[in-house]
């Protein structure tokens, strides 16, 4: 007896009734599950398991099963090497775009337009909804921390732009500073040094247009123009700012400013309160002498002249204790440091290191140095893990631990982990700008203090241990927000820096998938590249059957009952 005899005596039960070659059979129905058989002799030829409703595989089917086995059967090892190959190149092109994207903004380009464009066609909720708008208080709060701390703040020990930039500049040939950062700046320029009433001085109605001038030359020209009429404070500012080339001659012109900045602030003294005019005109004259004072002190540092600078420091504090905007207490701690005078700086961190008070990398950082200060010198990491940490050296790693938490960019500068660059014009607190400006001028007193970087270098990674995820929950201060990766994108020269990004950033999906299908194109081009023959066999194999399923499925949305009978309900 044949195989065949066998599968037809097996199936003849179910079929109902004595099987025939060449026949099509039905099962009647509370049997099993109906299948069709086209039978032909001496062998079965096609045999298809179908349901009531699908279709039957025809001529017109089986017609197009022919056509692609000759389509497929014409191909040759060639054409299997080009597809292969054009499709590793393409993918490499989409994997070399993604991570070019990923490392300048932070995101997948991919990821990005699918979330942006392709989410909201395919009915993806929208975050602005009415129901998501009841927050909680906590919420409310935590939110507004997270806007105030990604607020741009102007970097209180920023450097010269004509004396420090602009030479930089001229050695190196990159910009150190960014379009975005000197937009801000002279937005606060204009903040600063303008007011309502400058049109009734020709002078201050120059300089009004100066500030808002795009081009240098421009600007400097315009200062000299109002040196022509008088005296104009804002004039030398400019001038020292940008046209001197060195810090001595900025000192002068800055000179210069102070006297005529003193006499207008006196004036203006004298009417504030004759109206809400004389009272803009007022606060604009005390914002230009505080500047000019600070700016003053900034030079005597820069020159050696260290205890000069903070007796001028704390003149101009003591003078005006309600500008805080400047942060000259800053501009204090550093000088301090660098005359060693650590009880001094113990007392400025005592009276602005208050929770009340906005923190700064300045403060966390110089609190932590002063405490390791006491114990860095004899610290070892084997002798404390035997007989465990003390007292002092508890609160130093402390110390060291609240202030990475808030700002973990900075262990990396002062470890010389990553190399620095010129700090910018703002800065943003607890990101990479912040951490950048800090160590430019802090560098120094941390490697004068014995023991303190190795302290911190033992410490520093610690931290994340006790905040595993800051995006969401702090320890000793509001969750890190998320913002600051764009903004210092903005603020620092990413052309020749890497920012540095927290918490670090895996791979996107898109990039790790382009990377796989590249390398598994390239492979199968290698291999048939190699193999031809054996690849082409393959190659029509996997190309059939795929060809045969789709012929199946585009057959089975054609038909007009295409739903199993038994599935179906009603």
């Amino acid at each position: 007896m044949s195989t065949l005899d066998v599968v037809l005596g097996t199936l003849a039960p179910c079929l109902g009734r004595k099987s025939k070659p060449g026949k099509h059979y039905r099962t009647s129905p509370g049997s099993c599950p109906s299948m069709l058989l086209t039978l032909s002799c001496p062998r079965v030829t096609r045999a298809a398991w179908t349901f009531p409703g699908w279709p039957t595989p025809g001529p017109a089917m089986f017609g197009t099963e022919s056509s692609l086995s000759m389509f497929l059967n014409t191909l040759t090892p060639k054409f299997y090497v080009a597809l292969t190959g054009t499709s590793s190149l393409i993918s490499g092109l989409i994997l070399i775009f993604e991570w070019w994207y990923f490392r300048k903004y932070g995101t997948s380009f991919i990821e990005q337009v699918s979330v942006s464009h392709l989410r909201p066609l395919l009915g993806g909720v929208d975050n602005s909804s009415p129901t998501n708008s009841n927050t909680s208080n906590g919420d409310a709060d935590s939110n507004r921390q997270s806007v105030s701390e990604c607020k741009v703040w102007r970097n209180p020990l920023n450097l010269f732009r004509g004396a420090e930039y602009n030479r930089y500049t001229w050695v190196t040939g990159r910009e150190p500073l960014t379009y975005y950062d000197m937009n801000l700046s002279a937005q606060d320029h204009q903040t600063f040094f303008t007011c309502d009433s400058d049109h009734l001085r020709p002078a201050d109605a120059i300089m009004q247009k100066a500030w808002r001038e795009r081009n240098p030359q421009a600007r400097i020209s315009a200062a000299h123009e109002a040196l022509e009429l008088e005296d104009c404070a804002t004039a030398y500012i400019l001038l020292a700012e940008e046209e001197a080339t060195t810090i001595v001659e900025a000192e002068k012109l800055f000179k210069q400013a102070v006297k005529a900045g003193e006499g207008c602030y006196r004036r203006s003294q004298q009417l504030q309160h004759h109206g809400a005019q004389y009272e803009a005109q007022h606060r604009r004259d005390t914002n230009v002498l505080v500047y000019i004072k600070r700016r003053l002190a900034m030079c005597s540092r820069k020159l050696g002249r260290t205890r000069e600078a903070v007796k001028m420091m704390r003149d101009l504090m003591k003078e005006f204790p309600l500008l805080s905007m400047f942060n000259i207490h800053e501009n204090l701690l550093e000088s301090l440091l660098e005359l060693q005078n650590y009880a001094d700086v113990q007392a400025v961190l005592a009276k602005y290191d208050d929770i009340s008070l906005p923190k700064s990398a300045t403060i966390c950082y110089t609190a932590a140095l002063l405490k390791a200060r006491a114990v860095s010198d004899k610290f070892s990491p084997e002798a404390a893990s035997r007989r465990g940490l003390s007292t002092a050296e508890m609160n130093a790693v402390e110390a060291i631990h609240r202030a990475v938490e808030f700002n973990p960019h900075v262990p990396k500068y002062l470890l010389e982990m990553k190399s620095l660059i010129l700090p910018p014009e703002h800065i943003l607190k607890r990101g990479d700008s912040e951490a950048i400006a800090y160590a430019f001028f802090h560098l120094q007193h941390w490697k004068r203090v014995e023991g303190a970087l190795n302290l911190l270098h033992c410490t520093w990674e610690g931290t994340f241990r006790m905040i595993p995820y800051p995006l969401e929950k702090g320890h000793l201060f509001y969750p890190y927000p998320i913002c600051t990766e764009t903004a210092d994108r903005e603020l620092l020269p990413t052309v020749f820096h890497e920012v540095s990004v927290y918490p670090k950033k895996e791979l996107p999906f898109f990039i790790l998938f382009t990377a796989g299908l590249c390398s598994f194109t390239a492979m199968l081009a290698l291999l048939t590249h190699q193999f031809p023959e054996l690849m082409g066999v393959f190659a029509k194999a996997i190309l059939h059957k795929v060809a045969i399923h789709l012929v199946a499925l585009m057959s089975w949305t054609d038909s007009d009952n295409h739903r199993p009978a038994f599935i179906k309900t009603g």
